[in-house]
């Protein structure tokens, strides 16, 4: 009967203070060889998802164009200390209350042109079977839709500013990010025919 109570009380016997903090231990070790690869992942959702909101934008000014038949550009501000893009439909160089717009997150900006390919920079994107010739549009120019809703460079030489031609080649808008480390990098691609594509760089090549 002692017996049977000794072995009772071992098998109800509490884990030791050792074993809780090895415990404790590991699970630490896994959580910091986690988390910035979980980080990475939330930035780059953050940004994929600042893309597909430009894409969209650019896709309802190609709409508005075409069944108003009036050309419309994309323009870039700040509102309340927030980046944005909107379609600038009074066409004034100006965000005017109404117009459509798509707010980034926080942590991302339009960048100041395509990417350099040095440094922590990715190469500039390019167009499978692009065979257009000329200068690839990005964001040191200003994506407009003509009329008949097909994208062309902004032309500001004019008053009022307009676009009447199709654009000679496609556009790419490139977005980034602030992160731990190298900076992310998207693009929206905008084909002469007016279709609109994200693509991400993973650090190696543009998907």
């Amino acid at each position: 009967m002692r017996a049977e109570f000794s072995k009772l009380r071992k098998a109800q016997r509490g884990v030791s203070l050792f074993e809780l903090m090895m415990v404790v231990v590991v699970t630490l070790i896994v959580a910091a060889l986690a988390s910035p690869g979980i980080m990475r992942a939330v930035y780059n959702l953050r940004l994929q998802a600042s893309a597909g909101d430009l894409a969209g934008l650019m896709q309802q000014a190609r709409i508005l164009a075409a069944r108003k038949n009036t050309p419309y550009p994309i323009r870039y501000t700040t509102l309340n200390g927030a980046q944005i893009a909107y379609i600038d439909l009074n066409v004034n160089g100006n965000y005017d209350s109404g117009e459509p717009l798509v707010e980034f997150i926080s942590t991302v900006v339009p960048a100041a042109g395509a990417p350099s390919g040095s440094g922590s920079q990715p190469s500039p994107y390019v167009l499978t079977g692009d065979t257009s010739s000329g200068s690839v549009f990005t964001n040191t120019s200003t994506l407009g839709y003509s009329p008949r809703g097909l994208p062309c460079m902004w032309d500001t030489s004019t008053s009022p500013a307009t676009c009447s031609t199709p654009a000679t080649n496609y556009f790419v808008y490139y977005l980034t990010d602030t992160r731990m480390g190298p900076p992310g990098w998207a693009g929206v691609l905008v084909t002469k025919a007016g279709r609109t594509k994200v693509v991400m760089w993973d650090g190696t090549t543009w998907h």
